[in-house]
């Protein structure tokens, strides 16, 4: 058994081990590596030191290159040539799939139900196997062939006169001229028109501008079963005439409805034969005709355009006029209010609705106003309202007039699915009683209970259909709940995922692939995974190396080394003080070693933190009643002055209290945001804070013109400074000249980004170097200024280390830079690309930025995992930091699953007790002490653990 894993373990050419020989990609020493195939490797180190570089840039760029190399040379013509890694030999590599964390769709119609393939098996499903109901009368629809249909009219209208019917049009507006005169042609003679029987006649038509119903009578007959093949062959007639459906009436006027195809008894409505495409909300057969499939709508209402009805218009009451000004619009407004015997002065509140009406949604009316060009002369026009006005411009207007509009849009769940997102037709499909949309908005832990036996409550047919489907629907929710994802459900966007759980999402469709002999590389992703999910990722990451894969795991998760089979540490420090092996082995090895993070995991050093807990300046900030998403009435306490940490299993309702309801109701109080925050009840205790800053994760820019350096403002104090130099001065060259985003200093062949885009076809973008300023983004004239000796380009090509010694003695400069250094981000440039930054650094940029700012000592400040991508030694450094601003008198509130973060604050709250439906309580709160102590709090026991 031993032998037969080493053979696999040896690749086509021999290999028993991956060996990197002269790696030199961005910070590496021209070092070479070596770790074992079909094993789980961890590569760690300090951030900056040159992990992901020996990961993604190195290893997994040669995969790729190797990939494309085969592929014809007419294929390749289009995908143009991988830069080759700057390494010397890569042996041993197997085909490379790599997760990251970047690679999260911004698409609203991606959902984890279409990345999981999961929903489109249940479209099968549901094609297959559905029930459908009529959304008229509830009635289970029925679909019958012609033998069923005449067997029926036999049985149930025994020696009675029936009217048999054959439907041509059904609620629709027309005169239908021509239609009588085709059916006159074809031998029939009387036809029921709006319920009505007529014989057609010469040049018979119905008034074009109201809805009819037409249907051709075929015959007429008594039942009986003797004439069986007689009344058998008007009603085929009449199934081919009616398109599939036939209707009978009885003498009395009563309609009875029959269908090949779905149909309600009832009232006559038919459905088409389903298809997959039909459930699916990214199919125009299935979308909900209102929302385009998307669940919500963007609408402009009055509210949003009139927050505060009691000031005029002429103080700013409509907000996307402004104050009054002499402009022909408030001439336009001012004559209508004349109508109305009302002024510009006049609060809102006192219109009459008719006014309010035409202002909003304008009318047909001419308006005259007197021209100022033509004294005595009036301009008659049309007013279109200002909500339609503002409608327009958000379909046809320039981006900068859309973004302007989206300040007057309120996005609302749609009110024709209700937030569904398919068709009526689609939702009256059951399985089980369930449509599926109401599948796709349960959690996958709750959606694998109901999938759980479901064979037990289906009919025979049904039961045949769906096996096969149902074991591809399990297997796939199976690797989810592996990945500790139970908490999610199929509709949640993928946009709105944090980059560890897209990530993870990714990880169990690649499980799900069930591929042999990958080499599979991962970038953290255990960010956002409290350590109780973290034996489930372990374990499926375990199962992907144990069917035959190579697993390599950039990571700083101690439990993901400890259980790995392979550690290399990557140091000693960051930026070109990195790039080394510092140490490698397996586990037990490793810890023998002197690296800083073997001393981390062999607990000779600690993050150290405070043993007396703070107990704040007395005052709190209380929010009561939260019930948004899957809160339960909550009631949230927060002592300022403190180090606050928010924890708890993910998706426990952290975002949705922090997030979602807290920051919000801030962000409106001090800043008037019209973002709406979460159900609450009240808040109080706000007059105890002047600000609000909140720092997540999102990206500090989505193109590569944002850098840390234009983030935190320090690029301006830069270019003020260039502009001060005596050369500069000479030329005349004023502060935008050194900017890459304006024309003048820039280089025009790229226009200041450094980097051209080429579109590929069928593969993501690719940005290349500028070859005009091979990516200096400036033209030559601007690269001749110089401070002290260094060019504007060579200083945004500086890391923030260089730069701290560098501009040393300008101080305003200065305090921004080493704010960058003070976060453990010393060894990013200054002008690096934003869209490489990667979620945790993008954080700390943006923490940098808040910090470099004068805090006022009654900040609130809001952070989501700070300790993403973050070494022990890190960790250190940002509790310091934060720590310093809580020592001010700030409070500081932290959603942290990081252990080392949360026994180092003043106070916790702990949510739970599980994810999803099971989760939105406080179950624990205090200090760690006391938290430690909660039997039922997760966090509590591995805290107990930590604090021993």
């Amino acid at each position: 058994m031993a032998k037969a894993a080493e053979k696999k373990a040896i690749d086509l050419t021999g290999h028993e081990n991956i060996e990197v020989i002269g790696a030199r990609e961005h910070n590496l020493k021209n070092i070479n590596v070596e770790f074992p195939r079909n094993k789980l490797v961890v590569i760690t180190g300090i951030s900056g030191s040159g992990k992901s570089s020996l990961a993604f840039d190195t290893i997994y760029a040669e995969g790729q290159r190797r990939y494309m190399e085969s592929f014809s040379a007419y294929a390749r013509s289009f995908l143009g040539n991988l830069e080759r890694p700057d390494v010397d030999k890569i042996n041993g590599l197997s085909p490379v799939i790599s997760i990251e964390q970047k690679t999260t769709s911004r698409n609203p119609r991606s959902t984890v139900g279409t990345v999981t393939e999961i929903y489109d098996f249940m479209r099968l499903l549901y094609a297959r196997a559905g029930e459908a109901f009529s959304y008229l009368s509830g009635e289970k629809m029925v679909r019958q062939s012609e033998e069923q249909i005449l067997d029926a009219i036999l049985q149930n209208f025994k020696g009675k006169k029936l009217v048999l019917l054959a439907p041509i049009v059904k609620g629709r507006k027309g005169h239908y001229r021509e239609l009588f005169q085709q059916i006159r042609k074809s031998g029939y003679t009387k036809v029921r028109v709006d319920g009505e029987l007529q014989d057609i006649t010469a040049k018979m038509q119905v008034d074009r501008y109201k809805i009819h119903d037409i249907e051709v009578v075929i015959d007429r007959i008594v039942v009986d079963a003797k004439d069986r093949h007689r009344i058998g062959q008007s009603i085929a007639k009449s199934l081919k005439e009616g398109k599939g459906v036939i209707m009978a009436m009885e003498e009395n006027g009563k309609v009875h409805h029959f269908s090949k195809f779905l149909m309600d008894p009832k009232t006559g409505l038919s459905y088409d034969e389903p298809a997959p495409n039909v459930f699916s909300f990214n199919s125009p057969y299935g979308a909900c005709p209102v929302c385009n499939g998307l669940g919500q709508i963007e609408e402009i209402t009055e509210e949003s355009i009139i927050p505060d009805k009691k000031l005029s218009i002429s103080r700013g009451g409509f907000l996307p006029l402004g104050e009054y000004r002499d402009i022909w619009i408030f001439k336009k407004i001012e004559a209508i209010l004349k109508r109305y015997k009302l002024t510009l002065t006049t609060p809102i509140k006192e219109f009459p609705k008719e006014a309010l009406k035409v202002l909003l949604y304008g009318d047909d009316e001419p308006v005259a106003v007197a021209s100022v060009k033509y004294p005595g002369t009036e301009w008659n026009t049309r007013f279109e309202g200002i909500i339609n006005f503002l409608e327009k411009q958000r379909d046809e207007g320039s981006e900068a007039i859309k973004k302007w509009v989206e300040d007057f849009t309120i996005i609302k769940k749609c009110p024709e699915c209700n937030g569904a997102r398919l068709k009526k037709e689609s939702l009256h499909f059951r399985i089980d009683n369930r449509n599926i949309a109401e599948l796709a908005e349960l959690d996958i832990l709750a959606l694998q209970k109901w999938f759980e036996g479901l064979e037990k409550r289906l009919n025979e047919k049904q039961r045949v259909i769906a096996t096969e489907v149902l074991k591809e629907i399990r297997k796939r929710i199976g690797f989810l709940l592996d990945v500790g994802l139970d908490y999610l459900n199929l509709n949640r966007p993928i946009r709105t995922l944090s980059g560890g759980e897209s990530q993870r999402i990714r990880l169990a469709t690649q499980i799900g692939t069930q591929l042999v002999g990958v080499l599979y590389i991962l970038d953290e992703p255990s960010i956002g995974l409290h350590a109780r999910d973290n034996v489930k990722l372990i374990k499926a990451l375990k199962d992907l190396r144990d069917i035959g894969n190579s697993v390599v795991v950039v990571e700083h998760d101690k439990d993901m080394m400890l259980e790995s089979d392979y550690i290399l540490d990557i140091g000693p420090g960051a930026g070109r003080h990195g790039g080394h092996v510092v140490a490698a082995g397996d586990p037990k090895t490793f810890i023998a070693n002197n690296s800083t993070t073997a001393k981390f995991l062999s607990g000779k050093i600690s993050i150290p933190y405070l043993k007396e807990r703070r107990k704040g300046s007395g005052e709190k900030i209380v929010l009561a009643g939260a019930s948004g998403n899957n809160l339960k009435d909550v009631t949230l306490e927060i002592p300022l002055g403190t180090l606050t940490c928010i924890t708890g299993v993910s998706g426990s309702g952290k975002s949705t209290l922090i997030h979602e309801t807290l920051f919000p109701i801030l962000n409106r109080h001090f800043y008037n945001s019209r973002t709406e925050p979460l159900e609450h009840e009240k808040i109080e205790g706000l007059e105890h804070i002047d600000k609000v800053i909140e720092v997540d994760q999102s990206p500090i820019g989505r193109t590569p013109r944002s850098n840390p350096a234009t983030y935190t403002g320090v690029f301006s104090d830069i270019r003020d400074l260039f502009a001060q130099m005596p050369e500069a001065k000479i030329r005349g060259y004023k502060t935008g000249r050194f900017s890459f985003n304006v024309k003048g200093g820039r280089c025009e062949t790229c226009e200041g980004a450094g980097l051209r885009l080429i579109e590929m076809e069928f593969l993501p973008d690719v940005h290349v170097p500028c070859e005009t300023c091979k990516g200096k983004r400036y033209n030559r004239e601007t690269l001749e200024v110089r401070f002290k000796g260094k060019s504007i380009s060579d200083v945004l090509d500086m890391t923030v280390e260089e730069a701290i010694s560098f501009f040393e003695n300008q101080p305003k400069i200065l305090r921004k830079i080493q704010t960058l250094g003070e976060v453990g981000l010393g060894y990013i440039s200054l002008g690096q690309h934003a869209t490489t930054l990667s979620g945790g650094e993008a954080q700390r940029v943006k923490l940098a930025t808040e910090l470099s700012k004068r805090d006022t000592g009654k900040t609130f400040y809001i952070l989501d995992e700070p300790t993403t991508g973050l070494h022990f030694q890190d960790i250190a450094h940002l509790l310091d930091v934060l720590q310093k601003l809580v020592d001010k008198g700030n409070t500081v509130l932290v959603i942290e699953h990081n252990l080392d973060v949360i026994k180092a604050s003043d106070y916790i709250v702990d949510l739970g007790p599980e994810g999803g439906a099971k989760g939105g309580k406080i179950i624990a709160k205090g200090t760690p002490e006391e938290v430690a102590k909660s039997n039922q709090s997760y966090t509590g026991k591995f805290l107990k653990a930590e604090l021993n």
